[in-house]
Order: C-alpha cells, then sequence, then structure tokens
C-alpha cells in the first residue's frame, strides 16, 4: 500500500496542475492541514528537479499568504475559528504560551516556526492574536518559509537521484521516521 501511494504521489507530481495542489497544500498547512507541504513539495522536485527552484517558490509565497490568512484568523476570528481549531488539535496551553513569549521576542519566533518542523500554523494565529506588527510577521515568514523549502529544493536538485535511490529502497522505514518527526514537533509544541 506504501509503494502505491507513493507511486500514485510522483505521478501526480509530474502532472502539469501539480503546481497547484502545491500552492493549495502550502496555505492549507499554513492555516490549519496537519500534513506539512514537504510531503509533495519532494516528490514534485524528485520527479522534475529542472524545476526545484519554481516548487521552492511556489510553496514559500502559497505558504506566506496561508499564514497571513492564519494571521487574519487570529486577529479577526480568533473566537469564532480560532479558538476551536487550537482546541481540535489540542494546543490550548501551548498557544498561551507562545502568545506570552510574541511581546519580547514576535520576529524570531515567526521565524523559528517557520523553518523548524514546530506547526507554524499555531504561530501564525497567535501571531494575529497577539499583534504582532504585519510587515514583520510576512517578512519572518517569508524568510524562515523560503530558507526551509529553498534548503529542501537545493538539496533534492543536488543530490535528487541517489536520494531517490535511497528514498524508494527503504520507503517504509522513512515513512516511520517522517511520521516519528511529525509527532515530535507536535509534541514539542506540547512541551513549549
Amino acid at each position: 500500500m506504501l509503494r502505491r501511494l507513493y507511486d500514485g504521489t510522483m505521478r501526480l507530481a509530474g502532472h502539469p496542475a501539480a503546481v497547484w495542489l502545491l500552492a493549495a497544500v502550502a496555505v492549507a498547512e499554513s492555516v490549519a492541514f496537519p500534513v506539512p507541504v514537504d510531503a509533495l513539495l519532494i516528490p514534485m522536485v524528485l520527479a522534475a528537479p529542472g524545476r526545484a527552484w519554481r516548487y521552492a517558490a511556489i510553496c514559500t509565497v502559497a505558504s506566506v499568504a496561508g499564514g497571513v490568512a492564519g494571521y487574519g484568523i487570529g486577529a479577526f476570528l480568533f473566537e469564532a475559528a480560532g479558538a476551536p481549531l487550537l482546541r481540535f488539535y489540542d494546543y490550548g496551553e501551548a498557544f498561551a504560551e507562545a502568545q506570552a513569549l510574541y511581546n519580547a521576542h514576535g520576529g524570531l519566533i515567526v521565524f523559528t516556526a517557520a523553518f523548524s518542523p514546530i506547526p507554524y500554523k499555531v504561530f501564525t494565529i497567535a501571531s494575529g492574536v497577539a499583534g504582532t506588527d504585519l510587515g514583520t510577521f510576512i517578512l519572518a515568514s517569508a524568510a524562515g518559509r523560503g530558507l526551509r523549502f529553498f534548503i529542501v529544493a537545493a538539496l533534492l536538485w543536488r543530490f535528487g537521484e541517489p536520494l531517490r535511490a535511497f528514498i524508494e529502497r527503504r520507503l517504509g522505514p522513512l515513512t516511520l521516521a517522517f511520521a516519528v518527526l511529525l509527532v515530535a514537533g507536535f509534541l514539542l509544541l506540547k512541551v513549549l
């Protein structure tokens, strides 16, 4: 089953409409979607290494746009939309702690969340609730997300074929490692 999913994703990655899906996933992941956009970016770059920079740029722009939407939820719709979303993911306590940190380190916090495996969506909403300067939020988001996506694209562009062979030989353990890292990011947010 895992092999069929991987093969299907690789076929999808080569489809002309895949860039629209990539952008949609990047926007959604910045607001509410639990799966990182990297799950689509990686196979797309492996399928078409010549488009690595374009895909990284699409991820960056769409992710920041989604981040601005999350910021808007926090700033204008927190009680109606943001609070239920945080309750759904059980991020209430972590959210309260993150909100307190914004007063001193807003831009650095947004950059770190944008770059790291910590769920960025929580920090987009928190930025709106905390009233972080929108310009600072956008610049920190663009820097963090851009750095993350362009590093992934550069590594795959440079080492794509050996990495693709490595992934295809060890698909099961790598999928498990990815899932563990994803869960660890969520747990880390709860601990912080």
